[in-house]
């Protein structure tokens, strides 16, 4: 098999049925689309790291939102936080996962949904959403200056969400696109305004070990530049859906999967 046929053959063998072990667990969980984006915004923001704490930090946030991710953030309050005692991850303290969510209640109760609140940064004319990252992370920043009790912008929070012209491969709001944007068994397609060619790829060390295995990038640093390299070589295959590729190359990585 060529290239393209092995990167289709995998990717229909991860179907539905393939998910686990995976944060894109936590948002199959749902039906209704706000309950999905929230848990989608959530899942993407803490999934760096060892998948196994990633998914425990993910239960956790769960069983403090009762199961309901919308209406936990859309009436976040003092109480709230208060459920959230004690959880941390990684580079994220307790405050920047409280700040986190004293600004997303912000942002879903002045714009009705995270999807709004993006679309306002949206610049259709750009090649991809390089420039709508920046000024949605940039965004997030100010609201988050406006409503927390804390104005600096820490290390954790700006960790959550990068700049990439920074050099940041902004894997996790990729990720997060990637679940909102594209449609298929594994991906919502709930924001349909943006068309999934202009998805960029979410790299890790996993995406890109197996994308420098198969010479879809020459780089050596898993930037911003990296996943735009692998996103346009990816075009060749698919122009239309580059990123649906994503999944099957991080979990071919995962499981160390002889491709």
């Amino acid at each position: 098999m060529n290239l393209k046929q092995q990167l289709e053959y995998h990717y229909k063998e991860f179907d539905k049925n393939q998910i686990a072990p995976d944060p894109l667990e936590f948002l199959h969980l749902y039906r209704q689309p706000l309950d999905i984006e929230a848990m989608g915004v959530i899942a993407a923001v803490f999934a760096y790291g060892n998948v196994k704490q990633i998914n425990n930090t993910l239960e956790k946030i769960r069983i403090a939102a009762d199961n309901k991710p919308y209406q936990f953030v859309y009436n976040f309050d003092k109480s709230s936080a208060r459920k959230l005692n004690g959880i941390m991850h990684r580079f994220y303290t307790n405050d920047d996962i409280i700040q986190f969510f004293f600004t997303l209640k912000y942002i879903y109760r002045e714009y009705g949904s995270l999807k709004n609140f993006f679309y306002q940064f949206y610049d259709a004319s750009a090649e991809n959403l390089k420039s709508t990252i920046s000024s949605f992370s940039t965004g997030f920043y100010d609201v988050m200056k406006n409503v927390a009790i804390k104005k600096n912008i820490s290390p954790g929070i700006k960790f959550m969400f990068p700049l990439p012209e920074l050099g940041s491969a902004c894997k996790r709001t990729n990720l997060f696109l990637r679940w909102m944007i594209r449609k298929d068994e594994l991906d919502f397609g709930l924001w349909d305004k943006i068309p999934a060619s202009k998805l960029i790829i979410p790299v890790d060390t996993h995406v890109a070990r197996v994308c420098a295995f198969l010479k879809l990038t020459e780089r050596k640093n898993p930037g911003w530049k990296m996943a735009e390299e692998i996103t346009n070589k990816l075009k060749k295959f698919d122009a239309d859906d580059p990123v649906k590729y994503d999944f099957a190359i991080c979990h071919i990585g995962m499981r160390k999967i002889k491709f």
